[in-house]
């Protein structure tokens, strides 16, 4: 059974339960756009003990809210029972919850084309607040007084941005104007939950739009403020004949394959991050930013702390940015240096960190055509992937453990990358001689 079938099983139980039940928000919106959604939360008259009643395995993550997860088929659905709420006072929940009926539930909710309610076995749709207008004009909506929405959630400041992106749609002129003039307090949300909403918002293939909308709302300034020194810093045009650093940052972002990682967009925004405190000017009048990547990379990593990245993530993201400058010399390297690069565990981001950076300025592909092509060759030689030997193989020797140890380890892996030997002996009898023993 697809999501979709074991939804329309759930409702036809809860209707045949003598309960009111529903499809509501985003699935709806994504339906009546001919989308299919990403999952499907479901509304109810049922009481949260009525629907744990009604099916074998639940949990009662939301039970207080009338929030109930229902488990079928190895799927996980969300089951909530209308509710109406009140006397928000951390930006975030509700102090008070009260059951109610779908209309009130409807007028709780963020957007209007979130607050829909469909019935698929009568495919009606019950529309309590304007969503359908909204949904044909492509505008995003508060339901009610924005104020009062974004005051409820102060996370709804950047899902609206976020939202208008994804979707593709104009933000109502008094919606944007509250965005704009609330934008500070977006400051009072979890980091958790403002990278969430990043992760998100930085999605191909609308995170150029995205970066806009973040800038023009004046949430940027709040959440990624040390972007916001790139929309005036200035480039070489012989190098970024697009323009300023927020030009080639933009470029960048509009050019992300359908397919891109989650760090990738990450890549792209954080690697010329320490241009504008680097940047400086010759005598020829041409523009430099000596060092930029060495800082880009601590100021990288300030930033994925600031917004509580996993290590994992933060460690691949500023490895990249620290090295996004050594792809230009490639064709230059020694044998044994440009091997070591392909080997490395974040090579497949750089590189492709690389492609986007061409790709967003000057447009030669040149460089990564040849990488490309040295990495092809490598694995074509697979004794080289391998080092010949270890440090335990030194010790056996009769080296001492230290710093000097480590110094010839990696003399003799280049060496084996040079293609200056290919087995153990010869590792070991060049590693003898270098050590004079």
């Amino acid at each position: 059974m697809t999501p979709r079938d074991i939804v329309l099983d759930l409702l036809r139980r809860l209707q045949e339960a003598g309960h009111e039940a529903y499809l509501v928000g985003g699935c709806v919106r994504d339906e009546l756009r001919g989308m299919a959604p990403q999952d499907y939360d479901m509304a109810t008259s049922a009481r949260p003990e009525e629907v744990e009643a009604l099916f074998p395995q639940t949990h009662a993550v939301g039970k207080s809210f009338g929030v109930i997860l229902v488990v079928e088929h190895g799927h996980t659905f969300e089951v909530a029972t209308f509710r109406a709420e009140s006397d928000y006072t951390d930006g975030r929940r509700p102090n008070t919850v009260t059951f109610s009926d779908a209309q009130t539930d409807a007028s709780r909710r963020d957007f209007t084309v979130n607050g829909l309610f469909m019935d698929p076995l009568t495919d009606r749709v019950h529309d309590w607040v304007g969503g359908q207008e909204d949904l044909a004009k492509r505008r995003l909506r508060t339901i009610g007084h924005p104020t009062e929405r974004f005051n409820e959630d102060h996370l709804r400041l950047l899902r609206a941005v976020r939202l208008a992106a994804q979707l593709d749609f104009e933000i109502d002129p008094a919606t944007f104007a509250a965005v704009r003039d609330m934008a500070d307090h977006i400051t009072r949300v979890s980091a958790e939950r403002i990278r969430d909403e990043l992760l998100k918002l930085f999605r191909p293939p609308y995170a150029a739009r995205g970066l806009d909308l973040l800038r023009e709302s004046g949430l940027l300034a709040q959440v990624l403020p040390e972007l916001l020194p790139t929309v005036t810093c200035e480039q070489s045009p012989d190098y970024h004949p697009e323009g300023t650093v927020y030009d080639h940052i933009h470029l960048m972002l509009s050019k992300l394959p359908a397919e891109a990682s989650a760090e990738l967009p990450w890549t792209a925004l954080l690697h010329d991050i320490a241009k504008p405190v680097t940047q400086s000017e010759c005598e020829e009048g041409r523009i430099h930013f000596y060092g930029h990547e060495k800082i880009g990379a601590d100021m990288a990593q300030q930033i994925l702390q600031r917004l509580r990245f996993p290590n994992v993530k933060i460690e691949a993201i500023v490895q990249t940015v620290r090295y996004h400058m050594q792809f230009k010399d490639a064709p230059k390297m020694r044998k044994a240096t440009l091997r070591r690069m392909l080997m490395r565990p974040t090579f497949e981001l750089e590189l492709e960190q690389h492609r986007l950076d061409c790709l967003g300025s000057h447009g030669l592909m040149d460089i990564y055509d040849f990488i490309r092509e040295q990495q092809t060759m490598l694995q074509k030689k697979p004794l080289l992937l391998e080092p010949l030997i270890s440090g335990r193989d030194l010790i056996e020797l009769g080296i001492e453990p230290g710093p000097a140890l480590g110094q010839l380890l990696d003399a003799v892996r280049d060496q084996q990358l040079g293609e200056a030997f290919s087995t153990r002996e010869e590792a070991l009898a060049w590693a003898k001689e270098k050590a004079d023993l």
